[in-house]
């Protein structure tokens, strides 16, 4: 495996976890309150992100390419304006923690320009493709960039591509050092073998990582 790709962690999402958990953790909480049936709380999870955030790219909101927000920063806006704006990450951030925040394993899942996470229903039968993680089925893909978006819907072109995805932990940030294996493969159910992480693609998700310390607040 690339030394690069073992690096891999979504380390962005631990500044809202474990001692930092804050407001996107809570209203995880608050969902698993309210819905105590699984399904029905990853649905309605899945469409308070879809819902509360308007896509807008970090250049256009920002005018930097990339622009990183925590959970807590999106989670804010919405609890201030009732809505935020963001990109693919930020979808991403918020709905990693407020999954784990109600009870749910969630993973964050990289692909080619593109950001999204996993969460494992693996009794969910709505999703448009079965996927396994580190060889564990039940994962269910959460694309919440298009408005219509159902949970479990996933897009045809991450279908047969390289990604990488690395399952949150409910640990805060403390230092940045290589988890003790590789960030898993994605495997669909009906192709063939898991999908292989190439060393380009590891230097990709080190690069859109390390400078999540140094992004501008």
């Amino acid at each position: 495996n690339s030394p690069f790709a073992s690096k891999f962690r979504p380390v962005l999402a631990s500044e809202s976890l474990g001692e930092n958990a804050d407001k996107a953790y809570r209203l995880g909480q608050e969902f698993a309150k309210d819905y105590p049936d699984l399904h029905q709380r990853a649905e309605k999870i899945f469409a308070f992100a879809r819902d509360k955030i308007r896509y807008s790219s970090d250049t256009d909101q920002f005018g930097f390419r990339e622009f990183a927000q925590n959970a807590d920063e999106v989670a804010a806006t919405i609890e201030k304006d009732g809505f935020t704006y963001g990109d693919c990450e930020d979808y991403a951030f918020l709905l990693a923690v407020m999954y784990k925040g109600a009870g749910c394993r969630s993973a964050i899942v990289l692909a080619p320009d593109h950001a999204a996470i996993l969460v494992y229903l693996p009794e969910y039968d709505r999703a448009n493709r079965s996927l396994s993680l580190d060889g564990e089925a039940g994962w269910v893909w959460a694309e919440a960039t298009g408005g219509n978006n159902p949970l479990g819907w996933m897009p045809e072109q991450y279908m047969g591509v390289q990604l990488a995805a690395c399952e949150v932990t409910d640990e805060a940030m403390t230092v940045l050092e290589p988890p003790s294996k590789s960030p898993a493969a994605v495997a669909q159910k009906g192709g063939n073998a898991g999908i292989q992480i190439s060393p380009f693609f590891g230097v990709i998700a080190l690069m859109w990582l390390l400078p999540l310390f140094r992004r501008r607040r």
